[in-house]
C-alpha cells in the first residue's frame, strides 16, 4: 500500500510540474461558464454583431435553468472528453517510449501498482477539474436564470463523472497497449465516439450502456428524478472500468516482459 501511495504521490507531483493542475481546471471552468453566459447575453451579442434589417426585433425564448445546465454538460461530453484524452494518452505510452517506465519497474514495483497509480492520479485530476468547472456552470446558471437544487447538481455530476472515468480508463488501456501516444489518443477518441453513437442510436436495446449515464443525468434535471436504468448503467460502468484496468495491467506486463 505504501508503494502504491508513493507512486500516486509521484504522479500528482509530476502533474503539478507539467501545470496540469492549473490549466486543466481553468479549461473546465471556461467550458463551464461559457454556456450560461452565452445563453443569457445572446440577444445583446446578436445586436452587437449587427447585420439585421432596420427595425428588426430579436426575440429569443429564454431557456430554463435545466436546459442551460444540460447545454453546459454537453460541453464536457465533447471538448471535455477531448481534453481528458489529450492529457491521458501519453501517461504510459510516453514513459515506455522514453524508457522511464523501465527504470521505475527495475525497482520492486508491481505492474498493477504502476498502472493503477497512474490511473488514480489522472482520475483525481479529472474529477476535481470537472467538479470545479461544473460548479461554475451551476453557479452562473443560478445567478443568471434560476437555482437548481444542489442535490440534483451532485447527482448529475456523479453520473457524468462516471462516464468520463470510463473514457479515461479506455485511454489508459490504449496507452498501456501502444507505444505511440498519438495513436492511443486517436483510438480512444474513436472508441468514445462509436460507443456514444451506438448507445444513442440503439438506446432501446442498450439502456444499461455506460454512455447512457449522460442521458439519465439530463433526465434528473428535466424530470427531477432518477431513472430506473441509472443504477444498472452505473454498475456496468464500474465493471467496465475494472475490466479495462485489469486488461491494461495484463497487456502492459506482457509487453514489458517480452521486451
Amino acid at each position: 500500500m505504501n508503494q502504491w501511495l508513493t507512486l500516486l504521490q509521484k504522479e500528482t507531483l509530476e502533474m503539478w510540474r507539467n501545470f496540469k493542475w492549473i490549466w486543466v481546471p481553468i479549461t473546465f471552468i471556461l467550458l463551464g461558464v461559457k454556456e450560461p453566459l452565452t445563453a443569457y447575453y445572446m440577444p445583446q451579442i446578436l445586436d452587437a454583431v449587427g447585420g439585421l434589417p432596420e427595425g428588426a426585433v430579436i426575440q429569443i425564448p429564454t431557456p430554463s435553468a435545466a436546459e442551460v445546465l444540460i447545454s453546459g454538460l454537453g460541453q464536457y461530453t465533447t471538448l471535455g472528453v477531448l481534453i481528458i484524452v489529450l492529457t491521458t494518452m501519453g501517461i504510459i505510452a510516453a514513459e515506455r517510449k522514453s524508457g522511464v517506465a523501465a527504470m521505475i519497474l527495475v525497482k520492486p514495483v508491481s505492474f498493477q501498482s504502476f498502472i493503477t497509480a497512474k490511473w488514480a492520479g489522472s482520475a483525481l485530476l479529472m474529477w476535481v477539474s470537472f467538479f470545479i468547472g461544473y460548479l461554475a456552470t451551476w453557479y452562473y446558471t443560478g445567478l443568471l436564470f434560476e437555482w437548481i437544487p444542489f442535490e440534483q447538481f451532485l447527482q448529475t455530476y456523479f453520473f457524468y463523472a462516471l462516464w468520463l472515468t470510463v473514457i479515461l480508463t479506455i485511454t489508459v488501456c490504449c496507452s498501456a497497449s501502444l507505444v505511440s501516444p498519438g495513436m492511443a489518443g486517436f483510438i480512444s477518441l474513436a472508441a468514445a465516439i462509436v460507443i456514444s453513437l451506438v448507445s444513442s442510436t440503439l438506446s432501446n436495446w442498450l439502456e444499461w450502456s455506460p454512455a447512457q449515464l449522460t442521458t439519465y443525468a439530463n433526465e434528473v434535471l428535466i424530470n427531477q428524478g432518477i431513472s430506473d436504468q441509472t443504477l444498472p448503467a452505473g454498475i456496468l460502468a464500474v465493471i467496465c472500468i475494472i475490466i479495462l484496468l485489469s486488461l491494461s495491467v495484463f497487456i502492459f506486463r506482457k509487453k514489458e516482459l517480452a521486451a
